[in-house]
């Protein structure tokens, strides 16, 4: 049975190396092909005609007017007569033409007789939900009542996270071309392998016949894995015109109405606990919309789940928007930023530090130890103990607070081929059907390689992002790292075990007693015996060593190369005028786990840019929504507002490598240090002005209603 388990930690060559990433000079130097740059000959522009009402049903639609018009060379009906639209933003009808302008014109020309219906698009008043808001039921666990009456301390408070719109900035799209049986798909997708089987249903053609290749994504967060209404007309329109490519990206006024949302959450929640700051009970009401379907659940109490009595209702309205999409660690920022709003108001209640009131509660979770060592340590970087000052001792005009936030998530790798190829010459060659979505999954994959054979990462050609390279998950929640680098791995090891058997007649050594490192093949008790990896290659003759390897999650735990849970603390530092409202960011600590670390650059990135949505999600980031049109008010890039350079202070980055965490495994990182910040600053922005800021984002005018006693 092959060894396919991690070098020790000391003996690493490659892996742990904060090696820069191997697409990095074409993405920087602007080489890399987006699919929305794709210019492919005689290709045809697309462009969607999309409902100006949040609710209507159709009552005629008539494309004659857009089809006789200059260089349209086909136009799809999306609805027909009885149809209803859910939201602001449906698409009603595809355009395909020989310019953009050419397909935008005439989509606006497409005459559509709507029948307005009553519309709802905020879920802040339940009143106006009326049959619209679903209630789940009531959960209790102990005795809520009497742990209220016999806690020493009783605090309570309400609290609102809104509506984000995914804000990707390459737009949903794709180039697709119809040729003959078969479909060549570029879309911009974290599923090069999923969207393949998702396109060819609802074509009703062959899986095989469709072909997938992407080589980058400007984006995704969770919202793109499907094909999408507009990549099935695309593919449509193409086949109407011969087999003409079709390129179809939304308008950013469509992406940011239909692109995919987070859903809200509110709640009240009231909490109970000893004078120590124990908590004992756990009460809340909450709701959540994120669209016609209603919306997520977040999992209240977030990590601290244990809580001896808890009470909890959670309601989910059904509103006339565009339907929720996964986005980074789906319902866990809402449940971070509800949780840990009201166990800072606790201690705050209690007069106690927050600091510590989430380190003695840790025992209600289920990684105690991880949670007590990581706030000793984000305490220390964020000088706490010299900066924090309690709620009631803040003064002067400008304040300053600090703010706490966690997380937790699985990241378990998902299942994935790798196909790895050994040549006479000495290249190696290793394809997956993945994707990389930015996070530096070309690297890892090479360094996994490259440390099983000895080589440097340099050295390994990683091919992916194709449909003709073998299954690969998903991007999504996490699990791309693990899966991917344990096919690797097995696939490596399998490989290498070939070439020791082709060349251990040679070096004389039996094979099992053979190494690879340092880009040389030798014995292990007589270094000298050795082959370099050229020499040790072409004893292959005219033949390629061709392996597979597979990591299957249903085996992988055994296995220990992957598994799943982590936690992360992070605490923000933020100053905030109290005359203007205004809250600058000094600094955001994040202190996170993730297993082995295959490269700590990438690792680090990861959190960096987590930490960044985290900024725009507390202090700017929300949709607005008009109850009047059921329109959103602000669907472009000037009033959608995003962190600059200058808005995100400083960023703070510990990942936890250590042997401890290293025997785990990989573990994905993608999601949980997405989910803490928000809480913190949250909490931060509290601390600095006295008062519990109940809606975020902490916008000016929020700040200034707060401390003036309004409600927003």
């Amino acid at each position: 049975m092959p060894n396919y388990a991690w070098p020790p930690m000391k003996d690493r060559k490659v892996m742990g190396q904060r090696l820069t990433r191997h697409d990095g000079i074409e993405k920087a130097s602007g080489k890399a092909k987006y699919t929305s740059d794709y210019k492919k000959p005689h290709m045809l522009h697309g462009a969607v005609a999309v409902s100006p009402y949040a609710n209507a049903r159709i009552r005629g639609i008539d494309t004659a007017e857009a089809e006789k018009m200059p260089g349209v060379k086909g136009v799809i009906a999306g609805v027909k007569a009885g149809d209803t639209v859910q939201w602001a933003g449906w698409e009603v009808a595809f355009v395909a033409a020989e310019s953009e302008a050419q397909a935008r014109d005439a989509a606006r020309a497409i005459k559509i007789d709507y029948e307005v219906l009553p519309h709802l698009v905020n879920e802040i008043d339940l009143k106006k939900a009326t049959n619209r808001a679903k209630a789940a039921g009531e959960q209790v666990e102990g005795d809520p009542d009497a742990a209220l009456k016999a806690a020493d301390v009783v605090s309570e408070g309400n609290y609102f996270i809104p509506v984000l719109q995914h804000a990707c900035l390459e737009p949903h799209g794709c180039v697709v071309q119809w040729t003959g049986d078969k479909v060549e798909f570029n879309p911009s997708t974290q599923a090069v392998t999923a969207i393949q089987g998702d396109l060819a249903r609802q074509l009703s053609v062959p899986v095989a016949n469709v072909h997938v290749h992407q080589d980058h994504i400007g984006g995704g967060f969770g919202s793109k894995f499907q094909s999408d209404r507009w990549g099935v007309a695309a593919a449509n329109l193409s086949k109407m015109n011969g087999g003409r490519p079709v390129r179809m990206y939304l308008e950013r006024p469509v992406e940011m109405v239909i692109g995919g949302c987070r859903p809200s959450a509110g709640a009240q929640i009231k909490l109970g606990a000893k004078k120590d700051g124990t908590i004992t009970v756990w009460e809340s009401r909450s709701w959540a919309t994120g669209g016609v379907g209603g919306g997520g659940s977040p999992p209240i109490p977030y990590v601290y789940t244990k809580i001896p009595n808890r009470r909890q209702n959670h309601t989910a309205v059904s509103t006339n928007n565009a339907p929720i999409r996964a986005w980074r660690a789906p319902n866990h920022q809402q449940a971070s930023f509800l949780t840990c709003c009201a166990i800072e108001d606790l201690a705050a209640k209690a007069g106690l530090d927050p600091m510590a009131v989430f380190a003695q509660n840790a025992v209600v979770t289920a990684r105690p130890e991880a949670y007590v060592r990581q706030l000793k340590k984000a305490a220390g970087l964020s000088g706490w103990a010299k900066l924090w000052k309690p709620r009631d001792k803040q003064t002067g005009m400008i304040r300053r607070g600090l703010g706490i936030g966690i997380n937790t998530w699985g990241g378990a790798g998902h299942d994935s081929t790798a196909n790895l190829m050994i040549h006479p010459d000495g290249s190696v060659v290793i394809e997956l059907g993945s994707q990389d979505l930015g996070t530096g999954t070309r690297t890892i994959i090479a360094q996994v390689v490259a440390e099983t054979l000895g080589l440097r990462a340099g050295d390994i050609q990683v091919k992916i992002g194709d449909t003709n390279y073998p299954n690969s998950g998903t991007s999504g929640g996490s699990t791309t790292v693990g899966g991917v680098s344990s096919a690797a791995r097995k696939a490596s090891v399998d490989g290498l075990d070939k070439l020791f058997a082709e060349v251990a007649d040679a070096l004389k050594v039996p094979a099992d007693q053979l190494v690879a490192s340092g880009g040389k093949v030798f014995a292990k008790a007589a270094p000298a015996k050795s082959l370099t990896w050229k020499q040790a290659c072409a004893k292959l003759g005219v033949n390629s060593i061709a392996v597979t390897g597979r990591n299957n999650p249903r085996e992988a735990p055994k296995e220990g190369l992957n598994t799943g849970g982590v936690a992360g603390i992070q605490v923000a530092d933020v100053t905030v005028d109290i005359e203007t409202g205004i809250v600058k960011m000094n600094r955001l600590v994040a202190v996170q786990d993730c297993g082995l670390i295959v490269n700590p650059r990438t690792a680090e990135s990861q959190v960096y840019g987590a930490c960044i949505m985290s900024i725009c999600g507390a202090l700017m980031e929300e949709r607005i929504m008009d109850d009047l049109t059921g329109r959103m008010l602000n669907s472009d890039m000037e009033f959608y507002k995003l962190c600059g350079i200058k808005d995100i202070g400083d960023i703070v980055v510990q990942m936890e490598i250590d042997e401890e965490n290293d025997k785990r495994g990989i573990i994905g990182l993608g999601e949980p240090p997405a989910v803490g910040g928000i809480a913190a600053i949250a909490n931060a922005v509290s601390n600095a002005i006295g008062k519990r800021i109940p809606w975020i984002p902490a916008t000016p005018d929020r700040v200034l209603d707060t401390l003036a006693g309004r409600r927003s």
